[in-house]
């Protein structure tokens, strides 16, 4: 009988530099306002966001320098790196293991360029086995996540007892461009964080809880609504003001066939947890599914407090759900470039 692959332990970890959304308004004014028409107008997505608060991996401050890709870079690399290791030992603590018994490393990020990829510039400082199987992830973004911790069930599935560690970083907010007079770039300074989530994954042992499926589904002709242009400056955000209207046309029928290979349907799901990438974007999810209003609530409180993360934010919200307790079924949900969904769906621990 095959064994199922299970969650050990969450952990999530943020910057130290923690911004408030009006601080980020009166900057994005102060840099904008007098270059870009109509800004007065766009700037209401500042409120409308539901954003309160949010973490950066640098102060508001540095943002206003002259930056190019290796000074981003560079942050990035130092960030990322500290992240990485925070979440990681945390969400190693959890499951009451040390670095050496890791067998497998899943890196999930979008936002830098590693070469030697991350996990590979901590191996001293966490200290993993030399012989540790390492699987870099990049270009997933906001799915990353959750196509991540798909690929460690995977990896787990294969090797019954093996311990595979999942770690999601990004920090966004270094694709802050003060150079770049789009929609869409200013959209980003009023919705992106940063932050990280580690997850510890073994099949063939008890756990919050059982990995029970998975699957992803991309939208053919779907390349423009979400993803970065590689400029000199930095990334230049790709974001569709369709993301809302298509994912409330199409994320049902999507879900429902990842659902349908595994003898599910949307009824079976107890709880949704989605990567809340904006308010709109909820509001829309709840509308798709034939959810109550307000039925995404971890996924609001999440939004207001840190932001749109990338890759690790729907990590925040399934932490927030194991707090208040796992319903029997929960499909674990991100959209991302290409344009694409994947789910991952968990059953509680009996």
């Amino acid at each position: 009988m095959r064994e199922i692959s299970k969650l050990i332990s969450v952990a999530t970890a943020v910057p130290s530099h923690k911004i408030v959304q009006r601080d980020v308004a009166a900057a994005a004014h102060k840099g904008f306002a007098s270059r870009f028409e109509n800004f007065e107008h766009l700037a209401r997505v500042f409120e409308s966001s539901g954003i309160r608060t949010r973490y950066a991996a640098r102060p508001l401050d540095w943002y206003f320098n002259a930056l190019g890709w290796s000074e981003r870079n560079a942050a990035y690399l130092e960030v990322a790196g500290e992240l990485f290791c925070g979440a990681a030992n945390k969400a190693l603590q959890m499951a009451d293991m040390s670095a050496d018994e890791v067998d497998s490393i899943v890196t999930v990020s979008s936002t830098g360029i590693a070469t030697p990829s991350l996990e590979s510039r901590v191996m001293g400082r966490m200290g993993f086995r030399a012989d540790v199987e390492r699987v870099p992830v990049f270009g997933l973004g906001c799915a990353g996540g959750v196509m991540g911790l798909s690929i460690a069930s995977r990896l787990a599935q294969a090797r019954p007892g093996s311990v595979v560690l999942l770690v999601a970083v990004e920090l966004c907010t270094l694709s802050f461009r003060l150079d770049k007079l789009t929609k869409e770039n200013i959209v980003a300074t009023a919705l992106f964080g940063d932050g990280a989530a580690a997850c510890v994954v073994r099949a063939g042992d008890t756990g919050l809880a059982e990995l029970e499926m998975d699957g992803q589904y991309t939208w053919p002709d779907t390349l423009n609504i979400m993803g970065w242009n590689v400029e000199p400056e930095g990334f230049g955000v790709i974001f569709d003001r369709a993301i809302p209207p298509f994912a409330e046309a199409n994320i049902a029928p999507a879900i429902s066939h990842i659902l349908a290979r595994n003898n599910l349907t949307l009824a079976d799901v107890d709880r949704f947890a989605c990567h809340p990438g904006g308010a709109k974007v909820v509001n829309a999810l709840e509308r798709a599914l034939a959810l109550q209003q307000g039925a995404l609530d971890h996924e609001r409180d999440i939004l207001a407090d840190y932001g749109n993360m990338s890759a690790p934010t729907a990590f925040f919200v399934l932490e927030r759900l194991l707090q208040k307790g796992l319903p029997r079924r929960t499909l674990l949900t991100a959209m991302g470039p290409g344009f694409s969904t994947c789910c991952v769906s968990l059953k509680a621990a009996a």
